[in-house]
């Protein structure tokens, strides 16, 4: 994983890497293999989960971009690569690291800081998964999506056959995971697959907007309701009730919450910190 602060992309390794830069309170991360269109290899997989761990770890870090070098987001798993490791039921994320796809796979990690993810063009398979495994998605609007597994003769396991149907509808989850078709941003944000569509190009610097908006919050807050969004959603609404007083208490003692009583007061913008 390549650490690039505010200098030009270096040259991707015929493997691929993830390249990472700090803006701020925010991580970009970026899919760097454009020659093969952005193709996963297990080396790229390991990065990712490397710098998703990175995110939740630094504590001057609120949230992540992800997004994707040249004019692709990815055309999916690199299966020459891949493909070995799924014969032998092997997983290219070392255990512990916090699990891209978010599956609570035992062994695993779960994010707990927000997520926002900019496509364009194909975006086909692990793409699809990975948007799906964020928080907020912002699609170029000549994005190209496929979750063609059925083509291969396997099944999308990176969470698809469960979020597109949570998100879409049984039957038009079906509608694409059964046929493989190629489906453009119009349809993805009728299915709430992706939350907003800009002009192709535009779809970073809108999702970096919308990273910073979140990042000016008062983080611990942030992760409180995103988490409980995410508990509502697996475990239902009732489940996730339950922790309301507990968690509000909990922030409500926090030099945050005091912070933005007091910001409120002298009328001026909060300074979180965190605490």
């Amino acid at each position: 994983m390549t650490d690039t602060p505010n200098s030009p992309l270096p040259p991707a390794p015929p493997e691929g890497c993830i390249v990472t830069e700090v803006r701020g309170a925010v991580l970009l991360i970026g899919i760097n293999r454009p020659a093969k269109r952005n193709g996963f290899t297990p080396r790229m997989y390991r990065e990712l989960a490397e710098a998703y761990t990175r995110l939740d770890e630094d504590p001057a870090l609120r949230v992540g971009v992800l997004h994707a070098f040249g004019a692709h987001f990815t055309a999916g798993l690199d299966l020459p690569t891949i493909a070995p490791l799924m014969q032998r039921g092997e997983r290219a994320i070392p255990l512990g690291l916090v699990e891209p796809n978010d599956l609570g796979t035992p062994g695993y990690r779960r994010r707990t800081k927000p997520l926002v993810v900019a496509v364009q063009g194909i975006t086909f398979t692990v793409g699809i998964e990975l948007m799906l495994a964020a928080d907020l998605v912002v699609a170029a609007d000549d994005c190209r999506f496929a979750q063609l597994e059925v083509k291969r003769g396997i099944m999308a396991t990176g969470g698809a056959t469960l979020r597109m149907a949570e998100r879409a509808g049984l039957g038009n989850a079906l509608l694409h995971l059964l046929t493989g078709d190629e489906f453009g941003a119009a349809e993805a944000l009728r299915l709430n697959f992706v939350q907003k569509v800009v002009p192709a190009g535009q779809q970073l610097d809108t999702a970096l907007a919308l990273a910073q908006a979140i990042a000016e919050q008062a983080p611990l807050a942030v992760v409180a309701t995103r988490l409980n969004a995410l508990k509502a959603v697996e475990h239902g609404p009732m489940v996730a009730m339950h922790e309301f007083i507990e968690t509000q208490q909990r922030l409500s003692r926090s030099e945050d919450a005091r912070e933005g009583v007091q910001s409120f007061i002298e009328k001026r913008a909060a300074r979180f910190v965190g605490r």
